[in-house]
């Protein structure tokens, strides 16, 4: 066959294709145009017309391609893909039928598409010429690619949504497989058949009846694919780039051509030029504020994303560190586009009534202005909750009735809205907005959008206020706790002096006497002096050492010599030692003493034995024994009441002592055993662990 006439064959043949693509795209402009697919669907085939009629131009010249249909070659593919994805699924949500190792190559093809349309479009692939391998290597990936896509679309549908999309599925893959098999053969040949190059044009035609018939079925179609708010922007800000860029090449090209010996200069300095307009224009606030709006307007029914909106403003808020009330401004204003605000909350006063003092500014300098809480202003945002539009104020005061803005509000620099922050019915804060950076109508989406966001962030702020008062609390609690234990100690030793008192004048004269006064108040005074440190928060770091545990039982004993019944000690093992703080072990032990003391009568008996722990595993564990034949307790009292603080049998007893002992044993990781009978006395048994190094010499002997 000469070339003329494959030449009318082909041109007959894309002919043919280009007029059933546009019988097929035209009708869709209007009976699809609110349905998910019908955007898509007719780009694909008013594209596609464009394909086959460049195509079918290009042959009258005896032509296989030009730049031009190369261009439009490549976006039929991709446009046909992204049908048949969105036909798939929704690839932003996690539950979606699109498998997730399928998303990753869907990204890269999206970008060797993009790719392949500049390089087409500006003349660097060139398939007639058939230079290289690579362009038709990549036309037969995106051949497969399709085929790829059809197979998925068609296999994660239910039975009835495949009775729907059979013959879309088949008309889609048929076009792809005869491409794979026109560029098979031309990569295996290393050139282009004329004749199966002919041949596509009648071989697209016929997917045009099997869409046709698809389509009818279409109202079984099921996508959740939408385009979301912030795809929109960006593809509208790329899009304007694009043309931006196109209309500035141009009138470049023809300074060039025009401009004489100074084209090439004027040429590159306009160009740079233009690209500082754009990049100034894209890196604006009041253009984003601008396009934002627009979309929001001319493209969707509610003005905001409120899973994105939500998502902002709660992650705003949400961040960790200081800083909340700057950031509860730059949530709230960011829903209206402001450059900035100022935050106001409530402090109650001595007289219950409180004020509105400003505690943040985000972007603006924070005014010293405190409003009462009984103002106009505030009286009027607790009753009615709404937002006060401070222009609209200006023009029309009687919509507010009842209100009288103070004068500084009225001053504000570019005041524009009040947003009140409320906690049920209760106004605790409220914030001031500057006018916004594009114009945005206060509709009821806005105010009522203001006023759940003015509610969440007085919920974020009265958690913060509680976090506070409730870590001053617990300052206080520990500050109090220890001023109990401070004044158990300090009961303990004015008892010993007051006895040492009562017993000066029958002793004073005894040396023996004198030597065990002189000690009692050298140690009383030590002890105070680590009271008073304690008091003070000077920081006194307690580095446990190994003590001897004879030499601590034998002081606390000599401390408690002066009293009656005198406590008789019995040391029965000499040498153990455990890894504990002196002063605390002493004082323990001085504390479990007392307290048997005070309960025993003065005929009675205080006995402590100090020994090895016959319990313990390997003898690694010393016992100290202090029994009393005193009142005793039962076992009731022992079980509900020894061990809580500020619980006591005594009269004066403070209900200290028993509860730090065991908390300190416990630290130690020994434990406190107590035994007792009523009139019959009490046992407390401290078993502590011995210090380490000797428990292991002593298990190696």
């Amino acid at each position: 066959m000469d070339s003329v006439s494959l030449t009318s064959i082909a041109t007959y043949s894309y002919g043919l294709a280009a007029v059933g693509f546009l019988l097929l795209g035209v009708p869709l402009l209007t009976s699809w145009r609110g349905r998910a697919h019908g955007p898509l669907l007719v780009a694909a085939c008013l594209i596609s017309c464009f394909w086959s009629a460049s195509l079918a131009w290009a042959a009258t010249d005896l032509l296989m391609w030009t730049d031009l249909s190369d261009g439009f070659e490549v976006a039929r593919n991709a446009v046909w893909s992204l049908f048949l994805v969105v036909l798939l699924g929704d690839w932003r949500d996690p539950d979606s039928k699109l498998p997730l190792k399928l998303r990753p190559a869907l990204f890269a093809a999206a970008v060797c598409y993009c790719l392949a349309l500049i390089a087409a479009t500006l003349g660097y692939w060139d398939l007639a010429l058939m230079e290289s391998v690579l362009p038709v290597m990549a036309r037969v990936a995106q051949a497969v690619g399709g085929m790829l896509l059809v197979e998925q679309a068609y296999r994660n549908k239910t039975t009835q949504e495949r009775w729907a999309i059979k013959f879309a599925c088949l008309g889609i893959g048929g076009m792809f497989a005869y491409d794979f098999y026109l560029y098979s053969h031309a990569m295996l040949f290393r050139e282009v058949d004329p004749d199966i190059w002919a041949a596509r044009g009648v071989i697209n035609a016929f997917t045009v009846p099997l869409l046709a018939l698809s389509m009818r079925r279409a109202k079984s179609w099921r996508s959740p694919l939408a385009v979301s708010r912030r795809a929109m922007f960006h593809s509208a800000a790329l899009f304007g780039s694009a043309i931006y860029l196109l209309a500035m090449g141009s009138a470049g090209y023809y300074l060039r051509y025009f401009g004489g010996s100074w084209g090439t200069v004027m040429q590159v300095t306009f160009l740079f030029g233009a690209l500082l307009l754009l990049a100034g224009i894209l890196f604006s606030g009041t253009f984003r504020a601008w396009l934002k709006v627009f979309i929001s307007k001319h493209f969707y029914s509610y003005g905001y994303d409120y899973r994105e909106e939500w998502m902002r403003f709660t992650r705003t808020l949400s961040e960790a560190g200081p800083h909340l009330g700057e950031r509860t401004v730059q949530a709230v204003a960011a829903l209206v586009e402001s450059p900035g605000g100022a935050l106001w909350q409530r402090r109650e006063g001595s007289n219950g009534s409180g004020n509105f003092e400003p505690v943040a500014g985000w972007d603006v300098p924070l005014p010293d202005v405190i409003e009462a809480a009984d103002g106009s202003l505030c009286r009027f945002l607790e009753s009615t909750q709404w937002v006060i539009d401070l222009g609209e104020y200006a023009d029309a005061p009687d919509k507010y009735e009842g209100l009288a803005l103070p004068e500084w509000l009225l001053s504000w620099p570019r005041g524009w809205l009040v947003v009140p922050l409320m906690m049920g019915n209760k106004l605790s804060g409220f914030v001031v907005l500057q006018t916004a950076r594009s114009r945005v109508k206060l509709n009821w989406e806005v105010l009522d959008l203001l006023e759940i966001a003015g509610s969440q962030a007085a919920s974020y702020l009265a958690q913060q206020d509680a976090a506070n008062e409730l870590m001053v609390a617990r300052q206080f609690e520990s500050f109090n706790r220890m001023s109990t234990f401070v004044v158990h100690d300090l009961k303990n030793l004015v008892s010993q002096l007051s006895l040492m008192n009562a017993n000066a004048e029958k002793h004073k004269h005894n040396p023996e006497f004198q030597a065990d006064m002189l000690e009692t108040v050298s140690l009383s005074v030590q002890k105070m002096r680590l009271m008073l440190q304690k008091l003070s928060r000077i920081d006194v770091e307690e580095k446990p050492v190994p003590l001897g545990v004879d030499q601590v039982v034998r002081q606390a004993v000599a401390n408690k010599a002066a009293f009656e019944p005198r406590p008789q000690l019995d040391v029965r093992d000499t040498g153990l030692r455990v890894l504990a703080d002196r002063e605390r072990l002493e004082r323990v032990v001085g504390h479990l003493i007392q307290n048997a003391i005070e309960a025993t009568p003065k005929e009675g008996s205080v006995t402590i034995v100090l020994a090895r722990d016959e319990g313990a595993a390997a003898d690694s564990a010393v016992r100290i024994e202090i029994t009393d034949t005193g009142e005793g307790m039962s076992e009731e009292f022992i079980r509900e009441r020894l061990f809580k603080p500020f619980e006591s049998t005594k009269s004066a007893g403070m209900g200290i002592g028993v509860f730090e002992s065991r908390e300190y044993i416990n630290e130690l990781g020994g434990r406190l055993e107590v035994s007792s009978r009523p009139a019959l006395g009490t046992t407390f048994k401290v078993i502590l662990p011995l210090y380490k190094q000797d428990a292991l010499l002593e298990r190696a002997a």
